[in-house]
C-alpha cells in the first residue's frame, strides 16, 4: 500500500473553522457531520433515480391514459 494520506493544510483550517463556527469542540465531530449529510445526500440521489426510472416505465401508459380521459372530458379545450 502506499503512504496514508494525510488532511492538507487547507483541509485543515476548514476543519478548523467549522469547529469555530459550529462550537464543535473535536475534528471527528465535523467528520461525522459530514459523513452524515453526505449519506443523506447519497440516499436522495438513489431515491430520484428510482423514481425516474419508475417515471419513465410508466410514462407511455400514462400519455395513453390523459390522451382517452382528455378525448371524454367535459371541459372541451381547444
Amino acid at each position: 500500500m502506499g503512504k496514508p494520506l494525510m488532511i492538507q493544510d487547507y483541509d485543515h483550517r476548514r476543519i478548523e473553522q467549522l469547529k469555530a463556527r459550529l462550537g464543535v469542540d473535536a475534528k471527528i465531530d465535523i467528520v461525522r457531520a459530514a459523513l452524515d449529510l453526505l449519506e443523506q445526500h447519497a440516499a436522495h440521489e438513489e431515491r430520484v433515480a428510482r423514481w425516474k426510472h419508475a417515471a419513465a416505465r410508466v410514462a407511455v401508459e400514462s400519455r395513453r391514459v390523459n390522451a382517452e380521459f382528455r378525448k371524454h372530458s367535459r371541459l372541451k379545450r381547444t
